[in-house]
């Protein structure tokens, strides 16, 4: 049974992955979040809610302890969240991180350009990318509220596809990505449909 940290669990990509989690598969979660009670536990027997901050690093490596997945879907000052996350995965002992960064971040969208709205996002990538770490970095396009489950994939250095993602799709991929610790490893994906 894979056991999956979900940094940022209040956020918008983090809830609709719970979701999808609890249907379609049996991964125990550990939700982590600033203020827990803006959160309802929706499975008690699987899911357990942590408050903490990603930059406190005790109380992060605390929670990563028997983890198996770290998932970082996150806001604010993503350079620091992302040190802070690959130091405390170092000294956990954890490998496997999937985390949520922008399209744009390497100007492979087609007919726009690069713009410093992207730094935070392209920075917390650049530290993960070099880190040891059997990372994926998910660079998805617009979300939509579109039910079906259907998306392309590019690798870094590709011209991004289409514009936009569904957040099922984008949660569809996030699950397969915690269930096969082999997939996309050491990548840096664009997301889209």
């Amino acid at each position: 049974m894979t056991r999956v940290l979900i940094l940022g669990a209040n956020g918008q990509v983090a809830r609709h992955t719970t979701a999808r989690f609890l249907a379609n598969s049996n991964a125990r979660l550990t939700l982590y979040l600033r203020r827990a009670s803006r959160l309802k536990n929706p499975d008690p027997k699987r899911v357990t809610v942590v408050e903490g901050d990603v930059l406190d690093m005790s109380a992060l490596i605390s929670a990563m302890r028997d983890q198996d997945v770290v998932f970082a879907s996150l806001a604010g000052d993503l350079n620091k969240q992302a040190q802070s996350i690959v130091a405390a995965m170092d000294k956990a002992g954890l490998k496997r991180l999937i985390f949520v960064s922008s399209m744009g971040i390497y100007g492979e969208v087609p007919g726009e350009k690069y713009r410093s709205i992207l730094d935070p996002y392209r920075d917390a990538a650049a530290v993960i990318e070099v880190s040891n770490l059997d990372y994926t970095v998910l660079r998805p396009g617009w979300f939509t509220q579109n039910p079906k489950i259907d998306y392309q994939i590019t690798q870094k250095g590709e011209p991004f596809l289409g514009h936009d993602i569904s957040l099922n799709s984008l949660s569809d991929l996030i699950v397969k990505l915690s269930l096969d610790p082999k997939l996309y490893v050491g990548c840096s994906i664009g997301v889209s449909q």
